[in-house]
């Protein structure tokens, strides 16, 4: 995976598994920006955060029916897919950020986030909890083999990363 990349290697099932876990990331951070602000006496800041973790909910729901569909018609590929990308881990496209000077930018501006609960290891966690419901993972019946394997990686993921 190189620098630019965020891990779909051009395969459409990766990218509507990782868009719709980027999706929901952001509507988590922008609402816990929203708090963070209105706890903070910014209501102008709260209300713009606010109106984009709602614009980033309705991108999620488009994305995670269309990955809903893929585990309809595909079950066997979609689960790889999506254990192929929790293995991965979901990287955001802020990865990226760059300012010229700090060559771990990112990495400082995560640590913050986490600091102040912008976004959390327990976010991912909750996110991954959330879409393995969503989709009724553990419910899928008739995996293949290696398809099996995947959808019990994917659905013990959330308790190892708490630990």
């Amino acid at each position: 995976m190189n620098s630019q990349d965020v891990g779909t290697d051009r395969n459409p099932y990766l990218g509507f598994v990782y868009t719709s876990f980027q999706e929901r990331a952001t509507f988590v951070t922008h609402g816990n920006t929203a708090r963070l602000a209105k706890e903070g006496g910014d209501p102008v800041l709260a209300l713009i955060c606010g109106t984009i973790a709602a614009d980033e909910k309705r991108h999620e729901i488009a994305y995670a029916r269309i990955v809903e569909k893929l585990l309809e018609i595909d079950p066997n590929g979609a689960m790889l897919a999506i254990s192929e990308m929790m293995k991965k881990k979901i990287t955001m496209p802020a990865h990226l950020m760059h300012d010229g000077q700090d060559p771990h930018l990112f990495e400082h501006f995560a640590a913050v986030a986490q600091r102040i609960g912008v976004y959390t290891a327990d976010d991912y966690a909750n996110i991954l909890e959330f879409f393995i419901r969503q989709w009724n993972l553990e419910k899928i019946q008739g995996l293949a083999g290696e398809a099996r394997r995947a959808q019990e990686f994917v659905c013990g993921l959330p308790h190892r990363i708490r630990k």
